[in-house]
């Protein structure tokens, strides 16, 4: 007579079930985070418990750590025949060593410890020091990349100057209609609300000369109803663009480093930026344009 047996999911399933039971599209992350009070010494105290942990906001964060985590399993399978996500669990330092010792980037290495710690419920903080990130080790946008020899910057001009003077991601500008443009005393503005990292809506100011922004204000009210590019190019550099456009923000905004008094208000980069100073309320208002709310995300990856 046949026994019954019950199929065990495999890795790959076991983590995707694992990373589903965490997300949290559409919830509040702010709200979520530890909040404390403080007296009139200055001590601080708990509140409230930080419950970002067991969490995932955002679609593109789901992604990555799927990825990730799904490379660490087929190592741990390859290897030493695991079977289950709790005897993967004892070589996650070997892992993360063993990306070290391939050269693999900071970035990386740092990203792949995150996603698992999310897998396992804990911080990149319980296992072994990574390399730290330095803005000058980021790859992304910094060297033309095989397929950007392909891209023609004339025959695609107009679809450069509207990512430089919108900062739009690439799967926003995919879903961005012509009803999306608003104006407000003579200033000109995208509402972005489809493909947010995060499902975040947001408004962001089209920021250029008075023909740059003409140009994107005449496309949007040429697509009127209809989606303002039915194509947007794979081999456009959209994160240059993106930089661009942080860039031209901060600058519109920014105040002379020595006229600001509070000193809460000046960002110090640290690392191989040290030295360096920027104002950050406009760090803040690039920040916001481009989806983020974190200055040290601008100061990381877009200004330059």
């Amino acid at each position: 007579m046949a026994r019954n047996r019950t199929k065990r999911e495999t890795l790959l399933k076991q983590i995707e079930n694992n990373l589903n039971s965490k997300l949290a599209i559409g919830q509040s992350k702010k709200a979520d985070k530890a909040q404390y009070i403080f007296d009139d010494l200055g001590n601080k105290t708990l509140v409230k418990e930080d419950e970002t942990r067991d969490k995932i906001y955002s679609w593109s964060t789901y992604k990555t750590y799927l990825k990730h985590t799904n490379y660490f399993a087929q190592w741990c399978r390859e290897k030493y025949n695991c079977k289950t996500l709790k005897q993967c669990e004892k070589y996650i330092n070997e892992y993360l060593q063993k990306l070290i010792d391939e050269n693999k980037s900071a970035y990386t290495i740092k990203m792949t410890a995150c996603a698992i710690g999310k897998l396992y419920n804990c911080s990149s903080k319980d296992f072994i020091e990574t390399p730290k990130r330095q803005r000058k080790n980021i790859k992304r946008s910094r060297l033309i990349t095989e397929r950007e020899k392909h891209f023609s910057i004339k025959n695609n001009a107009e679809l450069i100057n509207f990512c430089q003077c919108t900062g739009l991601r690439r799967a926003e500008l995919s879903g961005l209609r012509g009803t999306d443009l608003i104006e407000k005393d003579g200033q000109y503005y995208l509402k972005v609300h489809t493909a947010t990292k995060g499902g975040r809506e947001r408004i962001s100011e089209i920021v250029g000369t008075d023909k740059e922004i003409k140009a994107v204000v005449d496309r949007m009210k040429s697509a009127e109803n209809n989606k303002v590019f039915d194509k947007v190019s794979s081999n456009a550099d959209i994160h240059s663009y993106r930089s661009d456009y942080a860039i031209r923000v901060y600058n519109k905004y920014k105040r002379d480093i020595k006229t600001i008094t509070d000193r809460k208000e000046i960002y110090c980069c640290r690392g191989d930026l040290a030295g360096v100073w920027y104002d950050r309320k406009a760090m803040l208002i690039a920040s916001r344009n481009l989806g983020h709310n974190r200055v040290d995300v601008i100061a990381g990856h877009y200004l330059r």
